[in-house]
């Protein structure tokens, strides 16, 4: 099977131009196929805030009404995707950016409430990597948008670590996937005030030990669950670093 590296990177790295354009020339030379996965969010506040809409955050996830929700489309699906997509056919990538509506690639239904009602925002349902992997093997680079769609005309607003890790397993039928989760540690970390303590592997036995022990807390659990899940899914292996770090064999690779 050929080879795709699914890179996923947010917050300020796509959001400065200094970094961005330092993430774009170190994904450019990825070798073989890749997808890049976007999120934006402080833009999106940044650009409510301009126009007068204040952003609501629980647990820290965007509370999208329907005005916020023009906001984040205008941002993601414009600004920030096609700065990406200007910026890395300058680097002789031919990249598309997407959202989950074109080509109905990723669909999802909007979050029912329960305690918290997040308005217009979508749990992914199903991923078309039949349509992503016909692109891609064409020689298109495909950048997406943290937006869906509910097939019913229905624009949501989605997660993008969840988009990169369920565009990764649809992918992974098709081609040998590396997900790289890109965030600003080196990797997890063995005491998170020392960031040269960079645990290279983590399987899953060991992942339980580290949660019992407290080494592995907060936001760091939901995401290695999603890589472990992604794993079971077929995805070949999941590594969280920095996204100056792509390139390198820094980082923690979670596996089997």
């Amino acid at each position: 099977m050929e080879k795709l590296t699914l890179i996923k990177v947010g917050g300020k790295i796509v959001e400065e131009p200094d970094t961005l354009r330092s993430l774009l020339k170190t994904f450019a030379q990825i070798p073989g196929h890749k997808v890049l996965v976007h999120g934006g969010g402080r833009s999106a506040t940044k650009v409510a805030a301009q126009l007068g809409l204040e952003s609501v955050m629980v647990n820290g996830r965007r509370v999208t009404d329907a005005e916020t929700l023009k906001v984040v489309t205008m941002v993601y699906g414009g600004l920030v995707s096609k700065n990406i997509v200007a910026g890395l056919q300058s680097l002789s990538v031919n990249a598309l950016g997407m959202t989950g509506a074109d080509m109905d690639i990723i669909r999802s239904e909007k979050r029912p409430v329960k305690e918290v009602d997040y308005g217009f925002v979508g749990d992914v349902k199903k991923v078309r990597g039949d349509m992503l992997a016909t692109l891609i093997r064409t020689g298109v680079v495909p950048v997406l948008a943290p937006l869906t769609h509910d097939g019913k005309g229905q624009l949501l607003n989605t997660n993008a670590d969840t988009i990169a890790g369920e565009a990764a397993k649809a992918l992974a039928a098709y081609f040998d996937v590396t997900l790289v989760f890109c965030f600003e540690k080196r990797g997890v970390l063995k005491d998170e005030n020392d960031d040269d303590s960079v645990i290279p592997v983590i399987n899953r036995v060991q992942f339980e030990q580290y949660v019992q022990d407290g080494v592995v807390q907060g936001g760091m659990i939901p995401k290695l669950e999603n890589a472990f899940q992604a794993i079971d899914a077929g995805v070949k292996e999941v590594v969280i670093t920095q996204a100056s770090a792509i390139l390198s064999d820094t980082g923690t690779r979670i596996v089997k």
